[in-house]
């Protein structure tokens, strides 16, 4: 694929939206979490703007350490990703499936077969977005006392997609002939056994299902340091970042384009889309309000436990003189490694205080955050695109459906008018519509 003037959407799917007190705003359904007719409407407006995609973040534990802010926020009470996803399936049509899974407490060979299982349910629709586990409380769900260290995890991931990877390729694409008539469902000289034995995982194989429309659903992956970066550059197909600014985003951008080439990768191969918080207002003043109305449903319990959690679990802001100035450093995390980074560079150049920090951090989580009018989102979106710090963007709505609607109905059009966004899908399958090409299968 060669870098089209268009750019790429995704919705990143949430139960109330990406802000903390996103549920407590009217217009937010409180059940959300586990409402499937929910979910339907949001992948359906999505759909009917031509999303390439909808993803789906997950962590398979409560991520909050105590319990004052786990009685204030919502998000621990919503569907497993691929169940989801699943249903969604027979409820959409057109629109990418993502759904995240760790490499770090997941088997290969199920999850293989549960993605394998969406890209049929969905006709060619499904991603995975690879995480390695970046938060503390996963640990002892799976019967560990803490996470595996920072690189041993990627060194793991590595060794996993490769894996899964191999088992997608069990079958070649003509393998099961189904004839009745001679009585051959699976032509034998078309199964490969993975027989797979390395330094973390053993997996024998042939999976139970035939190989992918896609070859391989779509590879997703989100890390922003180095061991990240290195692991999207060899893998990853779109890579969900966070880049804050334009010059952010270029650097981030081209430094990891190059690592893809010297991985020799095709760098329109990798798809580079940051997030994007818009509050978008007919006018400006609109905009803000709604601002102001959300940051007064945050809890000052919710903020400080939400900019802890983003900066690694390494400090108690509790303890400290929130009017004070961020230190330019603080102790390496094992979680969330670039994050952590990236907020203590904005924090210095800015010269914010602990609670300036906390607010951005509650805000946006350092993403690309926009409060304006539809001209001035589209002027934000089309700029980073064109100076070629984006491919396309995961849109983070503040609240939905009101958030997504509202860009839905404002933005989109002012996108297309622009000539940089799409009016409908081009392609069946989501690799087609991202324009990727299809794998060829490793063993045939």
């Amino acid at each position: 694929m060669r870098r089209s003037g268009e750019m790429t959407l995704g919705l990143f799917l949430v139960q109330a939206g990406y802000n903390e007190a996103a549920w407590r705003d009217p217009s937010v359904p409180v059940n959300g979490g586990v409402d499937i007719e929910h979910y339907t409407n949001l992948a359906a407006l999505a759909e009917s703007a031509a999303f390439h995609f909808v993803f789906l973040p997950d962590s398979p534990s409560v991520v909050e350490q105590d319990l004052t802010s786990l009685a204030r926020v919502s998000r621990n009470d919503g569907f497993e990703p691929i169940t989801l996803l699943s249903a969604l399936s027979s409820r959409t049509q057109h629109v990418g499936l993502v759904g995240t899974a760790t490499t770090t407490y997941q088997q290969p060979y199920n999850l293989a077969r549960m993605f394998a299982s969406l890209d049929h349910l969905s006709r060619g629709r499904s991603a995975w977005n690879i995480v390695t586990s970046g938060n503390k409380f996963e640990a002892p769900n799976f019967g560990d006392e803490q996470l595996p260290d920072h690189d041993t995890r990627y060194i793991r991931a590595r060794e996993f997609v490769k894996v899964v990877k191999g088992l997608w390729d069990t079958w070649e694409d003509d393998a099961f002939v189904r004839d009745k008539q001679s009585g051959i469902f699976a032509d034998i000289r078309k199964l490969h056994r993975l027989n797979h034995r390395g330094n973390y995982l053993s997996v024998r194989g042939p999976l139970n299902i035939a190989r992918p429309p896609q070859g391989y659903p779509v590879l997703v992956q989100a890390g922003a340091s180095d061991a990240g970066i290195a692991f999207a550059a060899e893998f990853a197909e779109v890579v969900f970042t966070a880049t804050p600014s334009l010059e952010h985003g270029k650097q981030y951008y081209t430094t990891l384009k190059e690592k893809a080439r010297a991985c020799g990768r095709e760098e329109d191969h990798v798809l580079v889309m940051p997030g994007i918080v818009p509050i978008v207002g007919r006018t400006k003043k609109e905009a803000s309000e709604k601002l102001q109305r959300l940051q007064s449903y945050t809890h000052i319990d919710v903020l400080i436990a939400e900019a802890d959690r983003w900066l690694g679990l390494v400090t108690d802001l509790r303890s400290l003189d929130l009017d004070s100035l961020v230190p330019q450093t603080l102790p390496q995390t094992n979680f969330i490694q670039s994050r952590q980074k990236l907020l203590l560079d904005l924090a210095a150049r800015q010269k914010f205080t602990w609670r300036q920090l906390i607010r951005l951090v509650s805000d946006s989580r350092g993403h690309l955050f926009v409060v304006g009018t539809p001209d001035e989102i589209a002027d934000v979106m089309v700029d980073t695109f064109d100076q070629r710090a984006a491919d396309g963007f995961n849109l983070l709505p503040v609240t939905v459906p009101g958030e997504l609607k509202d860009f839905v109905e404002l933005v989109v059009p002012e996108l297309r008018r622009r000539g940089k966004f799409r009016s409908r899908y081009s392609g069946q399958t989501l690799r087609e519509n991202l324009g990727l090409m299809r794998p060829p299968n490793q063993f045939a």
